[in-house]
Order: C-alpha cells, then structure tokens, then sequence
C-alpha cells in the first residue's frame, strides 16, 4: 500500500471540501459574513501546525509520519494533545468547513479524521511503543490523543 503523508490527505481534503460545495449545491448553513470566521480557525490550525514542526526541528526528531522517530517530544503542544500536528490540520480543515459555509463539505474533514485516528495515529504509536518503551506509555497515560 502506498504511504501518503499527512499533508497531502490535507490537501486533498481542502481540494474534496471546495468540490463539493460548487459541484453539490445546498443551502448555506453558515451565511455571509459569519462564514469569515472560518479563516481566524484555519490560521490558528497552521500556526499549531508551524509550531509543531519547529517544536520537532529543535528537538532534532524525525516529522515524517513513516520514518523512526529519534527523539519523544512531551513539552510545549505535546503537555496537551499527544497529536497537535493532525489537530491543527483538524482545526484547520473546520475553518474551511465554516468558510465553505454548506454542510456537504464536513465530508473532507471527517475523511481526515477518519483516516487519522484509525492509520496514521496507531500507527505512530506502535512506532513510538517500541522505540520509547516505558516512557512513551508513561507519556500516553498523561496526555490525551486529541485534547
């Protein structure tokens, strides 16, 4: 099976989100100007994003989902959610949904969160189970998977 990496099911789930709400037209759920508010959550989800990612270029750890990590990261956005990374692609994905302003389009997200809670994040646990032992199940036991 192919690995496709997080960031790019992203994106696929941006580009299945715009689809659906020009391709199947239904009534907006969320009208004009309110829809705007969906742009400050898809901010906040890439600034969780950037955080993250420098947090792991400081660390020196391995980002890339199918790769060894090096290092168990537990401070700054990780003392909250053992995934901040998809969560900020989660929060990210809703302000698009908001922005969207139609119901279909929710689809795109619960793709994403479908296919992150039940492959990549496993995945990444056994990964991390086996590499960090005690420490990652003491971590585990503390830190929720989302928030």
């Amino acid at each position: 099976m192919r690995k496709i990496i997080p960031p790019l099911l992203f994106l696929f789930c941006i580009l299945l989100m715009v689809a659906m709400k020009y391709l199947v037209v239904i009534v907006e759920i969320v009208p004009k100007p309110y829809n705007y508010l969906g742009i400050v959550l898809i901010i906040l989800g890439i600034a969780l994003t950037i955080v993250v990612r420098k947090r792991f270029e400081k660390t020196g750890t391995e980002i890339h989902t199918f790769r060894q990590p090096r290092k168990l990261v537990t401070n700054g956005p990780f003392k909250i959610s053992r995934n901040p990374f998809y969560l900020g692609f989660t929060i990210s994905l809703l302000g698009v949904w908001i922005l969207l302003g139609t119901i279909l389009p929710v689809i795109g997200m619960f793709i994403f969160i479908t296919i992150t809670n039940f492959y990549y994040i496993p995945f990444e646990e056994q990964m991390m189970q086996n590499t960090f032992g005690k420490e990652y199940k003491e971590y585990r036991f503390k830190v929720r998977k989302w928030i």
